[in-house]
């Protein structure tokens, strides 16, 4: 089956020359219009999906072609573009950038050939005028099965500034410039660190996405990008599909909290799809709002976030760390990833130093770094079997964090043995029914780790069901 989507790719020169700004008031400027936006973002970054779903009102989604492979990537586009009228792709560092310096592979420039976009250069033209066109041209040249099909010029000092920009990119590149945005310090990114999760919940952020809007709408051509985006082949739906549809999935599946707030928010919307399809509940609570995990629960998924920036919060709610030791101790079966990794160690040590007393399941402490400590894609390999792996199996994730964990314990108990592109290491903490580690992985890179994890929840749920005398049927929480 065939299937039509309008789409487009906004690539960059490089990190830092605007390819979230433009992105983000792009989408702002077409929703404007009335069209239906879909998001999307190259690579595995979490940051950037929250400005586009705050932007469009609809999940924007990853596209990944080192984590998953080319089908399930072409998949996800598939599915996550349905209904819209334009699908907008931002890109990851810069075009050609990916897992491997020697080739195309994770790279913003694969996922535009192998979903057949156009793709919209941004460059910074600060401090150039004809040498611009050089930038372009190199693009072009690198990979002509990429198709670099416009430009857009970021920094600009002026219309005057941009018309010879424009004048030389046209005649050596042979490409249309589509329109400039200025120096504009409204136009800086607010930080994408510190409380993004409640800043765009609160409102806070609207007025710079609306400035963005603004901008976009001011200077850049959007005629001309709808034209592009419907300049496109029809997609084929891989033969062999991940995501069912239109089934029956089972409705008699263990139920999974899953921790949502501010601290613990990083979740590929697929890890959790993935997990209903199998016949999974989801309910979703908040430790940071004093929470516990809910009694229904026969699992819990505790994603990453920033617990480093709200552990204080955290650590005064006793009671909940309590009940959550009580209930892992006795059995819970629990996955936690990075910022979840961290919150069941037994403190976090802020970056002024304060210590802070977190749930004390696991024998390690963390410390937060002033700058990065880890970065990076993972493919992790299980040292034991554990609750979503059997030994030797693979994953495949990323790293991105600012703190170290140390532990006094001898024969710490690694979950993974990951490979990098800085060698081998290993990582994260196994026992039982408990699994962590610094490692966001991604379930579509190995599907198996989901009918994993949800038969610990179900033989989880038997087995309270037989202690209890219910025979293991659903409560309600």
């Amino acid at each position: 089956m065939n299937a039509g989507r309008n789409r487009i790719v906004i690539a960059g020169t490089g990190s830092g020359v605007g390819k979230t700004t433009i992105t983000i008031g792009l989408m702002g400027a077409l929703k404007r219009r009335g069209l239906t936006v879909q998001g999307f973002k190259c690579g595995p970054d979490y940051i950037d999906p929250t400005y586009h779903t705050a932007v469009t009102g609809r999940t924007s989604r990853n596209l990944d072609t080192w984590m998953l492979s080319h089908d399930t990537m072409q998949e996800i586009f598939l599915r996550g573009s349905e209904g819209a009228d334009i699908s907008v792709i931002e890109g990851v560092m810069g075009l050609y950038d990916g897992k491997n310096p020697l080739t195309n592979t994770g790279s913003t420039a694969e996922i535009a050939q192998l979903l057949d976009s156009p793709v919209i250069l941004i460059v910074n033209a600060q401090s150039m005028a004809r040498s611009a066109a050089a930038v372009v041209l190199g693009y072009q040249k690198l990979d002509e099965r990429v198709r670099i099909a416009a430009v857009i010029v970021n920094k600009c000092g002026s219309q005057g500034h941009f018309m010879i920009v424009k004048s030389a990119i046209e005649q050596e590149c042979k490409i249309p410039v589509i329109g400039w945005l200025g120096r504009d310090e409204q136009l800086e990114i607010p930080e994408r660190h510190l409380g993004l999760i409640p800043a765009i919940e609160r409102g806070e952020l609207t007025p710079f996405l609306d400035h963005a809007a603004d901008l976009v709408e001011k200077g850049i051509d959007l005629e001309a990008i709808v034209s592009l985006a419907e300049e496109v082949s029809e997609l084929c739906w891989p033969e062999k599909r991940l995501f069912t549809t239109g089934a029956s999935y089972p409705s008699d599946g263990p139920t999974i909290a899953i921790a949502r707030d501010a601290a613990f928010n990083f979740y590929y919307p697929e890890n959790l799809e993935l997990l209903e399809q199998k016949g999974a509940k989801l309910i979703c609570f908040s430790p940071l709002a004093g929470e516990q995990v809910p009694i229904a629960a026969d699992g819990l998924y505790i994603g990453g976030g920033f617990p480093e920036e709200f552990a204080a919060d955290l650590a005064s709610h006793v009671h909940i760390k309590a009940d959550l030791k009580a209930r892992i101790g006795g059995g819970l079966p629990v996955f936690a990833e990075c910022g979840g990794y961290m919150y069941l160690t037994r403190s976090i040590t802020d970056r002024a130093g304060y210590k802070h007393e977190m749930a004390g399941v696991i024998p390690a402490d963390v410390k937060m770094q002033n700058k990065l400590a880890a970065l990076g894609y993972r493919e992790a390999k299980a040292l034991s079997d554990c609750i979503l792996m059997e030994q030797e199996e693979v994953i495949r994730g990323h790293e991105f964090h600012y703190s170290t964990l140390t532990t006094d314990q001898e024969n710490y108990p690694y979950v993974y043995e990951t490979k990098g592109l800085r060698g081998a290491g290993q990582e994260g903490y196994y026992a039982k029914n408990l699994m962590a580690g610094y490692t966001h992985v991604h379930f579509a890179s190995n599907p198996k780790v989901v009918d994993r994890f949800i038969s610990h929840c179900g033989e989880y749920r038997r087995k309270r069901g037989l202690a209890d005398g219910t025979g293991g049927e659903k409560k309600e929480t």
